[in-house]
């Protein structure tokens, strides 16, 4: 029972991972894709302005998911990062040039070290959810099963590559849906214009890969297609569906905080229907839950620790994004900065 109660909570944690990090991994690809210095300095500008007080809080939720593996189920640990390791050490590669690309763009004050550090942002910010949904599609097919050597099939069938295409769709849907009420929220309607018709086209690519991805599960990892077509996994499938139209009616109207929350809606309820098309496995269908569970005494301390989580750590997430909405945490101009100074 306590190993299931886990389960659930590293299913949570994963999902909060891709909505709070798919968000701005989404930034980093429009950033890619934004143009030339000129065409996409104005995009750029609100990427800018709205990553920078929140996109690191992020990773806390991927910490969270790599603690609960390692030591609720240490067999799942050992058989993913020995099966899929490669995947896996170029998604953290990214992670790291994304994460300096960032940090060093704006402060750099040669343009080569701009478009630079632009560029590793960038193109990091694609590869990383790529090879993210590479290494769980391996997952999903029964691939990275218990006692399976690193191989490029493990990472590289079918199900891999369309599931890490599903990653860098999802991370574009988001980060667009975002920014459009970010613009709105900058008083740019031209962005705001710009951002809404990449939030649809994104949308519209998301909804035909998962279709192709319902073919190709039907095809590569039985199991999971199954589950997706009956009971909970269903249920969150044709939630995910009607979250899509919402988000699609509400993204062709003034952006607000509605459109947010379907959006969050349709990705939340996707990796939930994964999630629950699994059971009982974690790999299927070779690594039950069970099987994978590590000792009682190390779940029931993991209980305590993400009931300690939820209360401290849930509470300032939630402060820190409604602080950034409402403005409070925008960076001081030059000129707020001169008038501060002491006479």
């Amino acid at each position: 029972m306590t190993a299931d109660v886990i389960a659930v909570v590293l299913l949570l944690a994963v999902t909060a991972y891709t909505c709070a990090g798919g968000t701005d991994y989404g930034a980093g690809f429009w950033d890619l894709t934004a143009g030339g210095a000129r065409r996409g300095q104005r995009p750029r500008w609100l990427i800018d302005h709205a990553m920078a007080p929140v996109w690191e809080v992020n990773n806390v939720w991927l910490i969270f998911v790599l603690v609960i593996m390692w030591t609720g189920f240490p067999v799942l640990f050992q058989t993913v990062f020995t099966a899929l390791w490669l995947p896996l050490v170029l998604a953290v590669t990214g992670m790291v040039l994304r994460g300096a690309g960032f940090a060093f763009r704006k402060p750099s004050r040669r343009l080569a070290g701009r478009r630079l550090y632009g560029a590793a942002f960038a193109s990091a910010s694609v590869v990383t959810p790529f090879f993210l949904g590479a290494a769980v599609g391996g997952v999903a097919s029964g691939r990275a099963s218990p006692g399976t050597e690193a191989s490029a099939d493990a990472w590289s069938n079918p199900t891999s590559l369309v599931f890490g295409l599903v990653g860098v769709a999802t991370t574009a849907f988001l980060g667009a849906v975002f920014l459009t009420g970010d613009a709105r929220r900058f008083d740019a309607p031209d962005l705001v214009a710009y951002f809404r018709r990449r939030a649809l086209g994104s949308l519209a690519v998301l909804t035909v890969l998962a279709v192709v991805t319902g073919f190709i599960t039907h095809e590569d990892s039985p199991h999971v297609w199954h589950g997706l077509s009956h009971g909970l996994g269903l249920f969150f499938v044709v939630l995910a569906g009607a979250a899509a139209l919402a988000t699609a009616w509400l993204a062709m109207r003034t952006p607000g905080v509605w459109v947010r929350v379907t959006a969050v809606g349709v990705v939340a309820s996707a990796v939930l229907a994964w999630g629950m098309a699994q059971r009982p496995y974690l790999v299927p269908t070779s690594l039950t839950v069970a099987e994978a569970a590590g000792a009682p005494a190390t779940l029931t301390w993991l209980v305590i620790v993400t009931l300690v989580a939820l209360v401290l750590v849930v509470p300032a997430v939630v402060l820190l994004y409604w602080l950034d909405t409402h403005g409070e945490l925008a960076e001081l101009t030059d000129a707020e900065l001169r008038r501060s100074e002491p006479r």
